[in-house]
């Protein structure tokens, strides 16, 4: 039902996520400038995700954040129903599928990145993901969407599409892109017009949080 790509770009985080559920990006992406970006997927519990940020935030290793949010979890018996990726300030990203994610589950990692997926069309889905993120040229964001449409056009989930997302957080205290495509037939097409809309007029939209005075305006009335 999802599959996702969280990566680190420098100082900036990234996330690039596709479902068949509604409103994916809303439940699964989790981002915190300077500290890092987590994943938290499949029969989702969006509290894995800040508790991921919570241990980078305290001691900045992705390995002990996961391991410690999966040990904390066990005891429920939840936790085998998530899907979970990470990724720090330094080192490699990690991922986590307990042994109730539905149907074919696939994660790959490399330095900076690690990508999961389930309700796949095949467990090589997370390695097109990093491939084609790797390659790619451009923007952060450009990138994050070049792996995103290669991993779909590679066979992606099972079933239909209806959801997209894609966030970045970089040296401010806030998302300088956040992309939300809720519902639609075609919502990763549907991400690329936003995108395309968007990385235009992104770093204007920065200037205008730090210094409205001297930011550029576009000139339409009531514009924030």
């Amino acid at each position: 039902m999802t599959l996702s790509l969280v990566v680190r770009d420098g100082e900036r985080f990234g996330i690039v996520v596709s479902s068949s559920s509604p409103a994916v990006a809303a439940r699964v992406a989790h981002l915190e400038p300077g500290v890092g970006a987590a994943a938290s997927q499949n029969v989702t519990d969006p509290t894995l995700g800040t508790s991921l940020l919570a241990g980078l935030a305290e001691h900045g290793d992705a390995r002990r954040a996961l391991t410690d949010v999966t040990g904390a979890a066990r005891s429920a018996r939840t936790i085998e129903y998530r899907q979970l990726t990470v990724v720090g300030r330094s080192g490699a990203g990690f991922a986590y599928s307990g042994r109730g994610t539905l149907g074919t589950y696939a994660s790959a990692t490399a330095d900076g990145a690690a990508a999961a997926g389930n309700m796949l069309a095949g467990e090589h889905i997370p390695q097109v993901l990093l491939d084609a993120y790797a390659t790619a040229t451009g923007e952060l964001e450009e990138r994050l969407f070049a792996a995103l449409r290669a991993a779909v056009e590679a066979g992606g989930e099972e079933g239909p599409l209806r959801s997209a997302g894609l966030a970045v957080v970089a040296d401010v205290d806030w998302r300088v892109t956040d992309l939300r495509v809720d519902w639609a037939d075609e919502p990763v097409d549907r991400l690329a017009e936003l995108l395309d809309v968007w990385l235009p007029q992104r770093d204007d939209y920065v200037r205008r949080g730090l210094d409205p005075a001297t930011a550029p305006s576009y000139g339409v009335p009531g514009d924030m």
